[in-house]
Protein backbone atom coordinates (compact mmCIF):
# COMPACT_ATOMS: atom_id res chain seq x y z
CA UNK A 1 0.00 0.00 0.00
CA UNK A 2 2.74 2.13 0.35
CA UNK A 3 4.60 1.58 -2.29
CA UNK A 4 1.24 2.40 -4.63
CA UNK A 5 0.88 6.02 -2.39
CA UNK A 6 4.39 6.73 -3.16
CA UNK A 7 3.93 5.85 -6.78
CA UNK A 8 0.72 7.88 -6.94
CA UNK A 9 2.36 11.10 -5.91
CA UNK A 10 5.17 10.78 -7.77
CA UNK A 11 3.21 10.76 -10.69
CA UNK A 12 0.57 13.06 -9.36
CA UNK A 13 2.37 15.90 -7.68
CA UNK A 14 5.57 14.70 -6.43
CA UNK A 15 7.75 15.12 -9.72
CA UNK A 16 5.16 17.16 -12.02
CA UNK A 17 5.57 14.93 -14.65
CA UNK A 18 1.82 13.58 -16.22
CA UNK A 19 0.32 9.95 -16.08
CA UNK A 20 1.31 9.38 -19.93
CA UNK A 21 4.75 10.69 -20.02
CA UNK A 22 6.00 9.08 -16.33
CA UNK A 23 6.06 5.50 -17.75
CA UNK A 24 8.31 6.19 -20.81
CA UNK A 25 10.68 8.46 -18.08
CA UNK A 26 10.56 5.76 -15.55
CA UNK A 27 11.93 3.15 -18.55
CA UNK A 28 15.14 5.58 -19.56
CA UNK A 29 15.53 5.85 -16.21
CA UNK A 30 16.14 2.04 -15.04
CA UNK A 31 17.65 1.64 -18.79
CA UNK A 32 20.51 4.26 -18.36
CA UNK A 33 21.11 3.44 -14.89
CA UNK A 34 21.77 -0.51 -16.18
CA UNK A 35 23.68 0.98 -19.29
CA UNK A 36 26.13 3.42 -17.52
CA UNK A 37 28.14 0.47 -15.93
CA UNK A 38 31.25 1.74 -18.04
CA UNK A 39 34.77 1.34 -16.70
CA UNK A 40 38.27 2.23 -17.72
CA UNK A 41 39.31 0.66 -20.92
CA UNK A 42 42.43 1.51 -23.44
CA UNK A 43 41.93 0.82 -26.91
CA UNK A 44 43.20 -2.51 -28.45
CA UNK A 45 44.68 -0.92 -31.97
CA UNK A 46 46.87 2.25 -30.41
CA UNK A 47 48.91 2.20 -27.22
CA UNK A 48 48.02 4.41 -24.68
CA UNK A 49 45.00 5.95 -26.30
CA UNK A 50 41.37 5.67 -24.93
CA UNK A 51 38.60 6.43 -27.17
CA UNK A 52 35.01 5.62 -26.56
CA UNK A 53 34.11 2.69 -27.69
CA UNK A 54 30.89 3.49 -29.13
CA UNK A 55 32.46 6.30 -31.19
CA UNK A 56 35.18 4.45 -32.46
CA UNK A 57 33.70 1.01 -32.79
CA UNK A 58 36.84 -0.79 -32.76
CA UNK A 59 35.88 -3.89 -31.83
CA UNK A 60 32.53 -5.17 -32.06
CA UNK A 61 32.88 -7.96 -28.94
CA UNK A 62 33.31 -4.14 -26.82
CA UNK A 63 29.77 -2.77 -28.09
CA UNK A 64 26.79 -4.13 -26.29
CA UNK A 65 23.30 -4.24 -28.22
CA UNK A 66 21.70 -1.14 -28.68
CA UNK A 67 18.32 -0.16 -26.77
CA UNK A 68 15.29 1.57 -28.31
CA UNK A 69 13.07 2.69 -26.54
CA UNK A 70 9.64 4.26 -27.93
CA UNK A 71 7.14 6.41 -26.56
CA UNK A 72 5.30 7.26 -30.08
CA UNK A 73 6.23 6.69 -33.70
CA UNK A 74 7.93 10.32 -33.08
CA UNK A 75 9.49 10.06 -29.99
CA UNK A 76 12.40 7.74 -29.19
CA UNK A 77 15.50 7.38 -27.41
CA UNK A 78 17.88 5.04 -28.44
CA UNK A 79 20.86 3.85 -25.78
CA UNK A 80 23.87 2.81 -27.26
CA UNK A 81 26.21 0.84 -24.59
CA UNK A 82 29.99 -0.48 -24.84
CA UNK A 83 32.61 -0.70 -22.36
CA UNK A 84 34.03 2.61 -21.68
CA UNK A 85 31.09 4.66 -23.00
CA UNK A 86 27.34 5.48 -23.53
CA UNK A 87 25.94 7.21 -26.21
CA UNK A 88 21.78 8.46 -25.88
CA UNK A 89 19.98 9.90 -28.50
CA UNK A 90 16.50 11.60 -28.27
CA UNK A 91 13.98 11.88 -31.13
CA UNK A 92 11.67 14.85 -29.73
CA UNK A 93 7.96 14.82 -30.19
CA UNK A 94 7.49 16.65 -33.63
CA UNK A 95 3.55 16.36 -34.85
CA UNK A 96 3.42 19.14 -36.97
CA UNK A 97 5.48 21.89 -39.02
CA UNK A 98 5.73 24.39 -36.00
CA UNK A 99 7.17 21.96 -33.41
CA UNK A 100 9.31 20.16 -36.49
CA UNK A 101 10.88 23.99 -37.04
CA UNK A 102 11.11 24.47 -33.19
CA UNK A 103 12.69 21.44 -32.41
CA UNK A 104 15.48 21.68 -35.18
CA UNK A 105 16.08 25.78 -33.89
CA UNK A 106 16.30 24.46 -30.44
CA UNK A 107 18.40 21.37 -30.70
CA UNK A 108 20.54 23.31 -32.91
CA UNK A 109 20.57 26.59 -30.07
CA UNK A 110 21.71 23.66 -27.75
CA UNK A 111 24.51 21.42 -29.82
CA UNK A 112 25.94 25.36 -30.43
CA UNK A 113 26.54 25.00 -26.91
CA UNK A 114 27.99 21.53 -26.37
CA UNK A 115 30.96 23.12 -24.43
CA UNK A 116 28.87 24.47 -21.51
CA UNK A 117 26.96 20.68 -21.37
CA UNK A 118 30.06 18.10 -20.68
CA UNK A 119 28.15 15.08 -21.89
CA UNK A 120 26.08 16.27 -25.07
CA UNK A 121 27.51 15.76 -28.74
CA UNK A 122 27.82 18.69 -31.30
CA UNK A 123 25.83 16.47 -33.57
CA UNK A 124 23.20 14.03 -32.72
CA UNK A 125 22.74 10.36 -34.89
CA UNK A 126 20.92 10.07 -37.49
CA UNK A 127 17.42 9.56 -37.44
CA UNK A 128 17.54 11.91 -33.56
CA UNK A 129 17.49 15.02 -32.40
CA UNK A 130 19.77 15.40 -29.73
CA UNK A 131 22.78 12.76 -28.19
CA UNK A 132 24.62 12.64 -25.52
CA UNK A 133 27.78 10.98 -25.30
CA UNK A 134 28.94 9.59 -21.77
CA UNK A 135 32.32 8.13 -20.87
CA UNK A 136 33.51 6.70 -17.71
CA UNK A 137 35.77 9.76 -17.57
CA UNK A 138 32.59 11.66 -17.00
CA UNK A 139 31.35 9.57 -14.91
CA UNK A 140 34.61 9.17 -12.09
CA UNK A 141 34.08 12.77 -12.10
CA UNK A 142 30.25 12.94 -11.60
CA UNK A 143 28.05 10.98 -9.81
CA UNK A 144 25.98 8.20 -12.12
CA UNK A 145 22.36 9.14 -10.39
CA UNK A 146 23.25 12.97 -11.54
CA UNK A 147 23.89 12.12 -14.96
CA UNK A 148 20.66 9.70 -15.11
CA UNK A 149 18.85 12.08 -13.43
CA UNK A 150 19.82 15.21 -15.51
CA UNK A 151 19.26 13.30 -19.22
CA UNK A 152 15.63 12.27 -17.48
CA UNK A 153 15.22 15.59 -16.45
CA UNK A 154 16.35 16.83 -20.28
CA UNK A 155 13.73 14.71 -21.81
CA UNK A 156 10.79 15.78 -19.97
CA UNK A 157 12.14 19.67 -19.98
CA UNK A 158 12.73 19.68 -23.69
CA UNK A 159 8.97 18.40 -24.12
CA UNK A 160 7.55 21.22 -22.05
CA UNK A 161 10.02 24.22 -23.65
CA UNK A 162 9.03 22.70 -27.09
CA UNK A 163 5.09 23.30 -26.35
CA UNK A 164 5.52 26.13 -24.53
CA UNK A 165 7.13 28.02 -27.41
CA UNK A 166 4.79 26.68 -29.48
CA UNK A 167 1.98 28.00 -27.58
CA UNK A 168 3.58 31.18 -27.25
CA UNK A 169 3.97 31.27 -31.69
CA UNK A 170 0.60 30.63 -32.13
CA UNK A 171 -0.80 33.45 -29.55
CA UNK A 172 1.57 35.74 -31.45
CA UNK A 173 0.17 34.83 -34.60
CA UNK A 174 -3.13 35.22 -33.40
CA UNK A 175 -2.53 38.48 -32.31
CA UNK A 176 -1.18 39.69 -35.55
CA UNK A 177 -3.27 38.24 -37.56
CA UNK A 178 -6.08 40.49 -35.59
CA UNK A 179 -3.73 43.19 -35.95
CA UNK A 180 -3.70 43.23 -39.62
CA UNK A 181 -7.17 42.08 -39.89
CA UNK A 182 -8.51 45.47 -37.72
CA UNK A 183 -7.14 47.60 -40.95
CA UNK A 184 -9.49 45.69 -43.22
CA UNK A 185 -12.69 45.89 -41.01
CA UNK A 186 -12.46 49.78 -39.87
Amino acid sequence: KMASAMARQDSVGGRGTSHVLQPYLDCIRHSLDAALCVQNFASQLVERHNKPEIEARESKELTLNTLVIHRSEDEGCMIETSVNSVRVSIRIKQADETEEILAKKFSRFLMQRADNFVVLRRKPMEGYDISFLITNFHLEQMYKHKVVDFIVQFVEDINKEISAMKLNVNTRARLVGMEFLKEFTT
